[in-house]
């Protein structure tokens, strides 16, 4: 068995990586990192600032950024020049707000060196868009955690209801849609499956079967 090991899990917006991936990492006792909540933390900042549009100005302020990752008993929490923002960044806005920082490659820089940071030296599950091909290319299992669009949008549904929103379904569906087209055609990093990643399609799988297959897998790579 290794001694410190690192899965890379990547996949489109709403295929459950990040409750996945979290459930995974505690059993298998390894720490969890939610990418996806760093860049809704940067997409957060330049959303307030309404500077979304302007990829240049995104791209000059990027560096400059106090952006932290704490953890309080256990759940990760994102600060923000100081503010906590762990519950801001779910919101839909921000995650489209994600992704249009996202394109940007000086943003992407930023981020993918305080992942590595992160990673270093430790047992670590970390999830987001370009994890196995550009942040851990050498990880110790790579995985591509997808499922259709149609059980994205009614898991993503679900999810807003059950926070007292009342969204209209063919709008998460719509909203999934374009995110997908805009992580796929991004000109940095674009999401892609990584040429050895495993696939592991959670359509017709519940959360308990998707974890289990997940652990499965990374129990296989580690050696366990």
């Amino acid at each position: 068995m290794q001694k410190n090991f690192s899965i890379a899990i990547d996949g489109p917006a709403g295929a459950g990586k990040s409750t996945v991936a979290r459930a995974a990492a505690e059993a298998l006792g390894a720490m969890y990192l939610d990418t996806g909540a760093m860049y809704r933390t940067v997409g957060l900042y330049f959303l307030r600032e309404n500077l979304l549009e302007d990829r240049d100005e995104i791209a000059r302020r990027v560096d400059g950024l106090n952006v932290q990752v704490k953890f309080i008993n256990g759940v990760q929490h994102m600060l923000l020049e100081g503010e906590d923002v762990t519950e801001a960044i779910r919101k839909p806005e921000a995650s489209m707000a994600a992704s249009a920082v996202g394109a940007v490659p000086e943003v992407r820089a930023y981020l993918v060196r305080l992942q590595q940071e992160t990673a270093r030296g430790i047992s670590i599950v970390m999830d987001g868009r370009d994890i196995g091909t550009k942040v851990l290319p050498n990880a110790t299992l790579k995985v591509y955690l997808t499922a259709t669009a149609e059980v994205r949008a009614l898991r993503r549904y679900a999810e807003l209801r059950g926070k007292g929103e009342i969204p209209a379904y063919h709008c998460v569906l719509d909203d999934l849609v374009e995110r997908d087209y805009n992580d796929m055609h991004r000109a940095a990093s674009p999401l892609k499956r990584a040429e050895d990643a495993q696939l592991l399609d959670t359509s017709n799988l519940t959360l308990k079967q998707s974890v289990d297959e997940l652990v499965r897998l990374a129990r296989a790579a580690i050696g366990e």
